[in-house]
């Protein structure tokens, strides 16, 4: 009953934290390396990210610096980069990459909170599909005499409360996203 408790809670904050890996790379008008994470070059046959083959560090506000520790990789990251959907076209100097972050229009702030708004939702689409899964577990324990009537009752209550937190923090999420995009 506990581990049941405990597995769902586990769920749950898995949720919160895709939606928060998911956050980090919406570009929000500043420089930000994990917007790279998921640009994957294709090192010796392998995809390989950019952040294991180079130094990425933020230079100014809105210029991310990408410094390769083998300098014959500086076309390879740059193709992956230009093949990526993030949007901004790097410059190559030979030594370095760089990649200069325009400002956000209003048109696309506002588009930006809608897609964050989305992924918020669906977090809590995830969140409480948990939260049926384990309330049937726990019913299909309680007809199986596993659990009394009254710990089904205790359980429940739980599993509402957790799923009640973890909604909460997705729209948490949510709101300080926007307000970083919307102040940007």
């Amino acid at each position: 009953m506990k581990e049941t408790l405990n597995t769902a809670k586990e769920k749950m904050n898995k949720s919160l934290n895709a939606l928060a890996y998911e956050f980090a790379s919406i570009r929000a008008g500043r420089a930000n390396p994990s917007i790279l994470d998921k640009v994957m070059v294709d090192y010796y046959g392998a995809p390989t990210p950019v952040n294991q083959m180079a130094a990425v560090s933020v230079s100014e506000a809105r210029i991310l610096v990408i410094q390769p520790w083998d300098k014959s990789t500086l076309k390879l990251i740059e193709k992956a980069i230009q093949a990526s959907d993030i949007g901004i076209n790097p410059t190559n100097d030979g030594s370095v990459i760089r990649l200069a972050f325009p400002q956000l229009t209003e048109d696309r702030r506002k588009e930006l909170c809608k897609t964050i708004k989305k992924y918020g939702e669906e977090c809590k689409v995830t969140i409480r599909s948990v939260r049926r899964d384990t309330m049937d577990k726990l019913k299909k324990m309680q007809k199986a005499s596993e659990i009394t009537e009254d710990d089904l009752k205790d359980c429940e209550k739980k599993v509402q409360d957790i799923t009640d937190k973890c909604c909460a923090d997705a729209d948490k999420l949510v709101a300080d996203k926007e307000k970083e995009i919307m102040t940007v």
